[in-house]
């Protein structure tokens, strides 16, 4: 039966960086779970009722509105309370929910660097698998050395999924992934970058890793604010030349 092997995560601090706006923010975090591991293909195929070829290869190819709905198909298996609901495509995080759900960004980034400051939480060639090693897919997971949080394949292998939006101002709905994959070099391979896509977007190196903690708020948490997605996605000026607002 599906196991998420999960760890914990210590309440922390960590400073997240933009750099179109160059703007640095740090954001305080309560405590968290996360995901020892991205989740793989057997995960997925054992919660949806799907074939697997590779079980033990991260589950990629998915799009981001796929991983949210497969967060709650994970809540559901387990007994949990669904993180998400859905009015179409429109996604709602309810925040105090303890289901499976993305990380957001800043845990994300938490947890990733496990204490480190620098671009990478170890050698890179030891924790990450990147074009240097010339592949054509993504490898088993935890092949590389973890970090110091007890996590594999934070950076390599496969991006990663997270709740936030990318840059509403200049990018509309496109959501947030990190990490780098395993056809990146090693500029992109760094715990700080940012790159992201569509809703309805999947590519073979961008995968995901499950998180829980429920907060006691409605609608901001661990770094993540929908009044500042508005005020942002509102900036004058933010748009470019020619851009029209799909609603």
């Amino acid at each position: 039966m599906t196991d998420f092997e999960l760890a914990r995560i210590p309440a922390g601090s960590v400073t997240l960086h933009d750099a179109r706006r160059k703007q640095h923010r740090t954001v305080a975090l309560e405590s968290f779970e996360i995901g020892v591991f991205a989740v793989t293909e057997e995960q997925f195929a054992e919660v949806l009722g799907i074939a697997s070829r590779h079980p033990r290869r991260p589950a990629a190819d998915l799009s981001w509105l796929r991983a949210v709905r497969f967060c709650n198909a994970a809540s559901e298996w387990e007994g949990l309370d669904p993180a998400y609901s859905f009015d179409g495509e429109d996604v709602t995080w309810h925040v105090d929910s303890d289901g499976y759900r993305l990380p957001t960004e800043a845990e994300w980034e938490l947890a990733c660097r496990a204490g480190s400051t620098g671009p990478h939480y170890g050698p890179l060639p030891d924790i990450a698998w990147t074009s240097a090693d010339g592949l054509r897919h993504p490898q088993d997971v935890g092949g590389k050395l973890p970090n110091l949080n007890g996590l594999f394949d934070m950076l390599g292998n496969v991006w990663e999924w997270c709740w936030d939006l990318l840059d509403p101002a200049r990018y509309d709905d496109y959501r947030v992934f990190r990490g780098g994959g395993f056809d990146d070099d090693a500029w992109s391979v760094r715990a700080s970058v940012r790159r992201g896509g569509a809703p309805r977007m999947h590519h073979a190196d961008v995968g995901m890793r499950l998180a829980r903690g429920g907060f006691d708020a409605l609608d901001a948490a661990q770094g993540w604010s929908a009044r500042a997605d508005r005020e942002q996605a509102m900036a004058d000026g933010a748009r470019p030349v020619g851009w029209t607002p799909r609603r």
